[in-house]
């Protein structure tokens, strides 16, 4: 495939996901499709996520395969993931960020989704990407050298420092929000918040995943933080803040949550 046809493939990849979840914002479909996933997902044939039978091989390494809404394995056999775009796009985009806003991305993985959020900001803003898993956190800086927008930290993304932030994308579950979550949102901030149970991906059973969890929209104003429950969610446990204090609790909250969506 060459480089012509590869753009125009992103272009509808761009447009199916936007389309999908509804979103109407045309930065954001810009964005996908101007980030090439293949970049960011290390060499193929590459391992697409099906339910219940865990991982399937793309035919071959022809980027084309993962220009679809689907969840591609970085670390299959963890089940660590380049998570499903659709979501991604939807929860972006009621994050309404803007040219020259601060977004920090905890649980970068390998960047993907944080060099979406540089072109979303563009040059006069900035992305501070945040990985736990050293590995990743490697990869993610070498293939987030292209944006110079990007700094990546290595570390628990709920307690390391970062600057204030006008939004805050946390990209694995927790059972609570992190201080530092809280205490660099600026006034007028927004804070994508994953909850989830304790069970994540640990169960066999992928009939009731959408049930494990639930993303909140956390906005600031003021000394005020206002909550609005926005999608059911799987993800993958975030370091530092996934613990089982709390667990029955939030599996209700999960459970209300989904029947709303």
């Amino acid at each position: 495939m060459t480089p012509d046809e590869l753009k125009i493939v992103r272009r509808a990849y761009a447009k199916q996901i936007t389309a999908a979840v509804r979103v109407v914002d045309e930065r954001v479909e810009t964005a996908f499709a101007e980030v090439p996933r293949e970049d960011f997902l290390g060499p193929g044939p590459w391992p697409i996520f099906r339910m219940r039978k865990a991982y399937v091989p793309t035919p071959a390494a022809d980027p084309v395969y993962i220009y679809t809404d689907d969840v591609v394995g970085i670390v299959p056999e963890r089940h660590i993931n380049n998570g499903q775009p659709s979501l991604h796009a939807f929860l972006l985009s009621r994050t309404a960020l803007r040219a020259g806003e601060h977004i920090v991305h905890v649980g970068a993985g390998t960047g993907y989704y944080s060099a979406i959020m540089a072109k979303l900001v563009a040059a006069s803003g900035k992305v501070t990407a945040i990985e736990f898993e050293s590995e990743l956190a490697a990869r993610a800086t070498a293939n987030l050298a292209a944006y110079p927008n990007v700094s990546v930290i290595q570390g628990d993304g709920s307690s390391v420092a970062f600057d204030s932030a006008d939004v805050i994308y946390v990209n694995a579950g927790a059972t609570r929000p992190a201080n530092i979550w809280l205490d660099r949102l600026n006034d007028g901030g927004r804070l994508v918040l994953p909850l989830m149970t304790d069970l994540g991906f640990t169960s066999s059973n992928w009939s009731n995943m959408h049930l494990r969890g639930a993303v909140f929209l956390v906005t600031r104003s003021g000394e005020e933080l206002h909550a609005q429950w926005i999608s059911p969610v799987a993800i993958f446990p975030c370091e530092g803040c996934a613990t089982r204090n709390r667990k029955k609790r939030l599996r209700r909250r999960s459970r209300a949550g989904s029947t709303r969506g």
